[in-house]
């Protein structure tokens, strides 16, 4: 909890409906204190996948000093603090009663760390809370878990000061192990003797006695300077989806990454779009940790996640039923009922396609399901522009549970729902990311979609007096007499278009 605002302020801010939390208001705020940056979020709502209405980071590298002499240095303090004091007086002005300010291992190793926690409290406002090593792993794994629901192999968290190393498994967690290998460490190392970094590096991995359950898994990696690699390797492979979350990579790729650095100058670095340029000195021992903990491991590739402790310790402070929830859906459900005119019509149009695709796998189903939930969230855009913003809530939408191929064919289906064309341009970058089969199928969403937009209005009565049917060599609008007005032109065109991408022929029948 943060301090009251001043009385004067206080009433400056209820004129502009800042100040107070509202009632009922379920935003809340965690302050993480790490060893390198110290982040401020603040969400909105706690939900399966809460909405980030604010985010900044302070590079303090409080870390820097605890392999000189165990403390940390006066100077991050300051520069701690002078952030810290920010924070606060940022979640005071926005009115948000709920802040949890958490410090990991930096502060919790340091011989001076109760100095700096006392001298937060007095000066910030703010109650630092110790998260030790074995729960900053299980905050780690369960933000992987989090965003990847799927996981099955090991997660890394790196942070400045230490490794969480966490097999995840069906949303569970096994074997946990925190080492004393941070990236300022492994830089503090490196600067000091470069041919020491390597035999560092083995004698922790070392402790690592259930590295054998990794092996011919993903190994997932946690915390900004892997995340960071990741960048380069995006930037380096000339991908065309520069999403970090999930992005994946072979499990040769961090070796090769760590040997680039080391011919790489930093101003060619700062080119990558989005990399911190404050991350850079550490990103050469990040690099070749990752690829002794991928090589140790047997790992069959490296998945990326944007989503670490924060996630995890908002995932483990919600109710089990919304835990369980598919966050790709839930998020697909919020932004469809905010941005769409009907919020029921995209679970309605999941049910009236689905004689379409009786053969479809689960993992098709769900991207269905999301496509039919956004299928009208570009009905404010100029007609000329409803492609494009469809195809940009698919591939750049802040989602998650949801892998690069299934992000283009997410964008394909919302294409053609609202109306692009099959040859237009971004088709090309959806077949780089995307299989074939993949993408005409999404094809074939999208116009089952547009058809029935345009048949109901949008409406529930509407939809609910039709069924759509495979018929043996057909496609068949079945609709209830007395609703066959419904039926115009602009419907029979998109009848006959989504029979054709079938493959079959299109036929109108009233019962």
């Amino acid at each position: 909890m943060t301090p009251a605002l001043p009385e004067p302020v206080r009433s400056l801010a209820r004129l502009v409906g800042l100040g107070d939390a509202p009632a009922g208001d379920d935003r809340m705020a965690i302050i993480d204190i790490g060893s390198n940056s110290i982040r401020l979020v603040v969400y909105q709502g706690r939900t399966r996948m809460p909405a980030t209405m604010f985010n900044e980071k302070v590079m303090a590298g409080l870390g820097r000093g605890l392999a000189a002499n165990g403390r940390l240095s006066d100077a991050a303090m300051d520069v701690a603090v002078a952030g810290l004091r920010r924070f606060a007086a940022l979640t005071r002005a926005m009115g948000i009663a709920q802040v949890r300010t958490v410090a990991t291992a930096a502060v919790r190793e340091a011989r001076n760390g109760a100095d700096f926690i006392a001298r937060v409290a007095a000066e910030c406002g703010l109650a630092i809370e110790i998260i030790d090593g074995e729960a900053e792993a299980r905050g780690a794994a369960l933000g992987l878990v989090s965003g990847i629901p799927d996981a099955d192999g090991v997660v890394g968290d790196l942070g400045g000061g230490s490794l969480e190393l966490v097999r995840v498994q069906h949303g569970a967690m096994g074997h946990r192990i925190s080492l004393p290998i941070g990236a300022l460490r492994l830089d503090a190392v490196r600067k000091r003797d470069r041919r020491a970094l390597g035999p560092f590096i083995a004698r922790a991995l070392d402790q690592v006695g259930w590295a054998d359950d990794g092996r011919g898994r993903p190994f997932y990696m946690v915390g900004g300077s892997w995340r960071a690699l990741a960048q380069i390797h995006i930037w380096m492979a000339d991908y065309p989806l520069p999403i970090v979350h999930q992005y994946e990579m072979p499990a040769d790729a961090p070796a090769k990454l760590f040997r680039s650095l080391a011919h790489t100058d930093l101003a060619t670095l700062k080119a990558v779009p989005h990399l911190s340029t404050s991350r850079l000195p550490v990103l050469p021992g990040a690099a070749m940790l990752l690829a002794a903990v991928v090589k140790k491991l047997g790992s069959s590739s490296v998945i990326a996640s944007g989503f670490g402790l924060r996630e995890g310790l908002l995932f483990a402070d919600l109710p089990p039923a919304v835990r369980e929830q598919d966050p790709l859906i839930a998020a697909a459900r919020d932004e469809g009922a905010r941005q769409g005119r009907f919020a029921e019509h995209g679970d309605m149009l999941f049910d009236w396609t689905d004689p379409l695709f009786g053969d479809e796998p689960a993992s098709q189903r769900r991207l269905r399901l999301a496509a039919c939930l956004l299928s009208d969230i570009a009905w404010r855009a100029h007609p000329d522009f409803r492609p494009e913003r469809g195809v940009d809530a698919a591939l750049h939408g802040n989602w998650v549970a949801i892998t690069a191929a299934e992000r283009a064919a997410l964008a394909c289906a919302l294409h053609h729902v609202f109306g692009g064309a099959p040859d237009a341009p971004i088709m090309a970058t959806l077949a780089r990311l995307c299989p074939p089969p993949l993408l005409a199928r999404a094809r074939i969403w999208g116009l089952a979609l547009r058809l029935g937009q345009r048949l109901t209005g949008g409406t529930a009565v509407a939809l609910a007096a039709c069924r759509l049917e495979r018929a043996g060599d057909a496609v068949e609008l079945r609709l209830a007499a007395g609703h066959q007005a419904l039926v115009g032109d602009a419907v029979l065109r998109r009848l006959k278009l989504l029979a054709q991408a079938l493959g079959l022929n299109a036929r109108l029948v009233t019962v």
